[in-house]
């Protein structure tokens, strides 16, 4: 009998990606999407397309039950949908700030209201969030992104305590940049960020071309694929691990060094001096 996965923000990227990975290796699969046209085009019989708006608690009590009358049983939740906003905190408005983490962070523990019960009366179960390498590390003009994905590894630490006991497994997964459309379509920008008379100006023009390149230039959303399957499949699964050049660079970094130096080091690497 197949595992039965429900993944959110699966119309692009590392979902769209990990939807068909896995559908493709006999996995009956839920991609979750607030956008179900972009995945017109997408065919496989293990591949469900299920509309799905994190925003909304209702709508995703109802495509949790959708999936539940059908097969009694989620397997495996992979919470992926996200996205980065762009702004210094001197600019951000109050509906950036609070749609950041609406999405990031509220729309993981919503998803997880919903399908944490089916695993803990079934006894199984694994969540797996998608978090980033930048969970643990602050970059300028990503603070709201990171701040929303260091609450992302709270909720993994805390549930794995709270649901041990109910036989489900949590874990954490931390890319760096990927080659996916994430700085097209899963960045958003504050308008102050273009303003040349900026006092942020000098730091917006030196580092926000970098993170575009290296979001651009980063590896591909088959490796993290490839790791959700593992996590997925390997009981001792680590409680989190880094997928890509940047997350696998840098983490194992942030824990060697101090505060201090680790900032020195990260503030060369991006020329933040």
């Amino acid at each position: 009998m197949s595992k039965v996965v429900l993944i959110t923000g699966a119309s692009s990227g590392i979902g769209s990606e990990t939807a068909m990975f896995l559908a493709q290796r006999g996995y009956t699969v839920y991609a979750g999407t607030r956008n179900p046209l972009k995945l017109k085009d997408v065919h496989h019989k293990n591949l469900h397309i299920l509309p799905l708006d994190i925003k909304d608690q209702e709508n995703i009590t109802d495509a949790v039950k959708q999936i539940t009358d059908k097969h009694n049983r989620i397997d495996v939740l992979i919470n992926n949908a996200g996205y980065g906003l762009v702004s210094t905190v001197e600019d951000v408005t109050e509906e950036e700030m609070f749609e950041q983490f609406n999405i990031n962070v509220f729309g993981v523990l919503r998803v997880c209201k919903s399908v944490i019960p089916v695993m803990r009366e079934n006894q199984a179960g694994i969540i797996i969030n998608i978090s980033s390498f930048l969970g643990k590390i602050g970059l300028p003009l990503l603070t709201f992104y990171n701040a929303s994905k260091y609450a992302v590894e709270g909720v993994t630490d805390s549930l794995r305590y709270e649901l041990r006991d109910f036989n489900i497994r949590v874990h954490s997964i931390m890319p760096g940049f990927f080659s996916t459309n994430f700085a097209k379509d899963n960045l958003v920008v504050n308008k102050n960020i273009s303003d040349k008379n900026s006092p942020y100006a000098s730091l917006i023009s030196n580092l926000a071309p970098t993170i575009i390149e290296q979001i651009n230039s980063g590896n591909a959303a088959s490796e993290a694929a490839e790791l959700i399957l593992k996590t997925v499949e390997d009981e001792n699964a680590p409680a989190r691990t880094t997928v890509g050049d940047k997350a696998s660079k840098f983490i194992p970094m942030r824990r060697e060094l101090s505060d201090e130096d680790f900032e020195r080091r990260v503030r060369d690497y991006y020329n933040l001096d």
